[in-house]
């Protein structure tokens, strides 16, 4: 196994949650972000979490947890803000996991199926995520060698530059169902998700 880190981007405004922080919505008795930052560390990666500044309230949220926090005072930019601050709190040689905090569907068991895959794969590659039925997803898996390519990001594309650049080395893994797209930005997906979701085994 080689080294890992995941970063959680969790430096956005939650803009369409009409004045909720989605980030900390209840998910089986924590905040969402606690729990994926915990979903996580279980893998035995370096985790990152970039906030709009440290002492902001999701902050409190990872209180006792052994993550690393950046803060990101330019997060209005977009992702691209979180993505290149974050990657500068890689350890050396660290492949990275881009998890998008807001994805409560993406369990324990689909990080660890992410990161086995992604070890067995000799050559420096991309994996990323896919539903069952191939619509490409989160999370994203990058090999160190990709990660100076992220300090030139900018905008809100995300990553989006560097997968676009490298096709011919993306690799992609089905994780069960919509989990790899079901993200949840609005009071109503968090409605819909509450409805039919159970808590992990």
């Amino acid at each position: 196994m080689g080294q890992r880190a995941v970063l959680l981007p969790a430096a956005g405004a939650s803009s369409r949650m009409r004045g909720r922080d989605k980030l900390l919505e209840d998910v089986h008795g924590e905040p969402c972000l606690r729990v994926m930052a915990k979903r996580a560390l279980a893998s035995q990666a370096q985790v990152i979490v970039t906030l709009p500044r440290l002492d902001h309230p999701r902050a409190e949220a990872l209180t006792g947890l052994d993550v690393t926090l950046v803060a990101v005072p330019d997060a209005e930019e977009g992702m691209s803000a979180s993505l290149r601050r974050g990657a500068k709190a890689v350890q050396y040689g660290a492949a990275l996991m881009i998890l998008p905090p807001d994805m409560p569907s993406i369990l324990g068991c689909d990080i660890n199926k992410m990161w086995e895959a992604f070890d067995v794969i000799s050559s420096p590659v991309i994996l990323r995520a896919t539903t069952g039925c191939g619509e490409h997803g989160h999370p994203v898996i990058f090999d160190a060698s990709f990660l100076p390519a992220f300090a030139h990001l900018e905008g809100d594309k995300g990553a989006a530059p560097i997968l676009q650049a490298s096709m011919a080395t993306l690799r992609e893994l089905a994780l069960q169902g919509e989990r790899a797209r079901e993200d949840l930005d609005r009071p109503e997906d968090w409605a819909n998700w509450r409805a039919v979701s159970l808590p992990p085994k």
